[in-house]
């Protein structure tokens, strides 16, 4: 296997690592919004705090998306991950009238990154054989 082979593979073995860490992360984000609402109002500060710790990961996902040569539509994908937790995700927090999109917009993450996790591990199962 070359040194390019390598980097591919790896690059793609972080990028799926990063994808979990992700999917995790929206479940527990989601869970913790629950918490708040229906145990806890101090818990929207947890809310909002743990938001910071994973909102870039995306960025980096598509760092490694180039680097592992995955397609343009996962690049796309992953662009998108990014724009409906950072941009879309704190204008619906200010802007009252399309607030009710925020509780929906972590159901799409979800979905979506289930989606990137099962295309990568697909492209990697092709490149394998």
């Amino acid at each position: 296997m070359t040194g390019s082979n390598h980097r591919v593979q790896y690059s793609r073995q972080v990028f799926l690592v990063l994808a979990w860490i992700y999917a995790i992360c929206v479940v527990i984000q989601t869970l913790i919004a629950g918490m708040a609402v229906f145990n806890n109002y101090a818990f929207w500060e947890y809310h909002t705090t743990f938001a910071i710790w994973f909102q870039f990961i995306p960025i980096l996902m598509l760092i490694l998306a180039f680097s592992g040569q995955l397609s343009k539509k996962i690049r796309w994908e992953v662009v998108v991950l990014f724009l409906l937790i950072v941009p879309l995700q704190y204008v619906s927090v200010h802007v009252p009238i399309i607030g009710a999109i925020h509780p929906v917009t972590p159901l799409i993450l979800f979905w979506l990154i289930l989606l990137i996790i099962k295309q990568t591990t697909r492209a990697g199962k092709k490149t394998n054989k």
